[in-house]
């Protein structure tokens, strides 16, 4: 992946969540992906693996349920072989990075990963 595709993707991705367009942002995403979460575990139960795209689609329906304010500011993305990190702010200033593999131009594994309380989505309140 090169860093013009890598940008291409991350602005793809931000405007779909600050939009809560949930189709165009699974859209990038393989149908058997799988994606590692804390917070998918605290808002589904479970270990926090959601596996294939209706399983995403499943967990960011609830969480856009729960967290109607959901805004993402992207802080800065880095570029692997077939990886990109993205490191941004959500709704509450809590940094956030998603790694995020690809096998072509999807997403075929990812998760999301947090600083300390951060990866409490609602504030204890889920």
């Amino acid at each position: 992946m090169d860093h013009g595709q890598a940008r291409a993707f991350v602005d793809s991705w931000v405007t779909a969540w600050n939009a809560h367009d949930l189709e165009a942002l699974l859209a990038h995403f393989a149908d058997d992906v799988t994606f590692r979460s804390p917070v998918a575990a605290q808002l589904l139960g479970g270990d926090g693996v959601i596996r294939g795209k209706d399983g995403l689609r499943a967990y960011w329906t609830e969480g856009l349920r729960r967290i109607p304010d959901l805004r993402f500011e992207v802080v800065g993305h880095y570029v692997g072989v077939d990886c990109v990190v993205i490191n941004y702010r959500n709704q509450k200033g809590g940094l956030v990075n998603e790694v995020l593999n690809f096998d072509g131009p999807l997403v075929v594994d990812g998760c999301g990963t947090y600083l300390g309380e951060d990866a409490n989505p609602a504030g204890a309140r889920a």
